[in-house]
């Protein structure tokens, strides 16, 4: 059984419980498993050596998913080639493929945790009441420490981009 933080985030306004803990700079990052295809496990470990810049959403198929989908993708041209960026979110694998393919997305990586729901978990962005995944943004470097967390509170707003980005750019190098 995993924690429950209730109120963590809200979602225009009401409040919503997270599943899992509340991760912070300097803790080892949890492992996970998600889906590239169906048949196509991601972990950790797939990416290791790299810093890893992870989002996580609740779903592509939404306004500020999908532009901070795309900030990112075109912030990713001006990062240096060890970092990795990855959105996760429980859109099935082939609704995250049709997107990037719509959308031009080319950088970054999109993952499902519909199966397992581990990230969610392992990172404590799983909202208990929808089963998707909060609005997050975590970077990880090649170490596997956590360099940098955002759990944004309200679900419906961004992210800090800039402060992401300013510390992808500091881990990386």
């Amino acid at each position: 059984m995993h924690q429950e933080r209730r109120g963590a985030v809200t979602f225009k306004g009401s409040p919503l419980t997270l599943v899992g803990p509340e991760l912070k700079a300097g803790q080892k990052a949890p492992d996970f498993k998600v889906l590239k295809t169906l048949a196509e496990e991601v972990t950790l470990k797939s990416t290791a050596g790299k810093v890893r810049l992870i989002t996580s959403v609740p779903s592509l198929d939404t306004p500020v998913c999908d532009a901070m989908t795309r900030r990112f993708n075109v912030a990713a041209a001006q990062l240096p080639p060890n970092v990795t960026l990855l959105t996760i979110s429980m859109d099935l694998p082939f609704a995250q493929s049709r997107f990037c393919s719509t959308a031009g997305i080319e950088r970054v990586q999109t993952l499902s945790d519909y199966r397992e729901a581990s990230f969610g978990e392992n990172y404590g962005v799983l909202i208990k009441e929808f089963r998707l995944l909060a609005r997050a943004v975590f970077v990880i470097g090649a170490d596997d420490v956590v360099k940098y967390v955002q759990y944004v509170k309200e679900i419906t707003e961004h992210p800090d981009y800039e402060r992401a980005l300013a510390a992808v750019r500091t881990v990386a190098g």
